[in-house]
């Protein structure tokens, strides 16, 4: 299939050209237009597959398939202002939760426990572990880039939007605890290994944080 990311980066819209009889999965409500495509929802995973998509994952219950019945056009969107990247898989990774926008069918999105490392991030226990090969498009909250990591980076928690799996990572203070708590900086995630992180410019964190400053104040 070919694809094309459109109004990029504030605000992305994925549009894909089908061959007859091909097919993609997406989040469900991502669906901006389509041509001679139709469109079939499932839980993928059966019941608990899609349970945990959507109780741990942050994903929705159900996956939509849009199967082409000849030369079909898709567009597809994320609910926020954003950007989206398309990544050619080939094995495993992972992702922020609320990071899935598309795929070739191949691919599973299942979800992973992140342990209480995430947790303290504030980003919630589970990550979405992505696996098998084909195409990915994930979403982001501002613009996304991708940042190649030899050894050793730290990241914003905030500003994660996935990473592959040759890479371990730890949470940890941005800096000492005066640092921490003038600084206006966090937690930060600390990668350490060989491979790619996908971040995301903004974050969602900081700017529902900056729109709360702006609300009028009770007397």
């Amino acid at each position: 299939m070919k694809h094309r990311i459109l109004s990029r980066p504030s605000y992305s819209l994925l549009e894909l050209e089908l061959e007859s009889g091909e097919e993609v999965q997406a989040e469900t409500g991502a669906m901006v237009y389509m041509k001679n495509v139709e469109l079939k929802t499932e839980m993928k995973g059966g019941l608990f597959g899609g349970l945990k998509r959507s109780l741990l994952g942050g994903e929705s219950f159900f996956i939509n398939r849009f199967v082409s019945k000849g030369r079909g056009l898709l567009g597809l969107a994320p609910r926020y202002q954003g950007d989206i990247v398309h990544i050619p898989m080939e094995g495993r990774m992972y992702a922020q939760s609320g990071a899935f926008l598309a795929s070739s069918p191949e691919i599973n999105v299942d979800t992973k426990w992140g342990g209480t490392r995430t947790f303290f991030a504030g980003e919630g226990l589970f990550l979405l572990k992505l696996d098998g090969s084909g195409d990915l498009w994930l979403s982001s909250f501002g613009g996304i880039e991708e940042v190649e990591v030899e050894d050793y980076l730290k990241v914003d928690t905030g500003h994660i939007v996935a990473f592959e799996e040759g890479l371990d990572f730890k949470i940890s203070r941005a800096g000492g605890l005066k640092a921490t708590l003038l600084s206006g900086e966090g937690l930060v995630a600390e990668f350490s290994g060989s491979g790619k992180v996908w971040i995301q410019t903004r974050s969602i964190g900081e700017y529902l944080g900056w729109l709360a400053s702006l609300l009028p104040k009770k007397d």
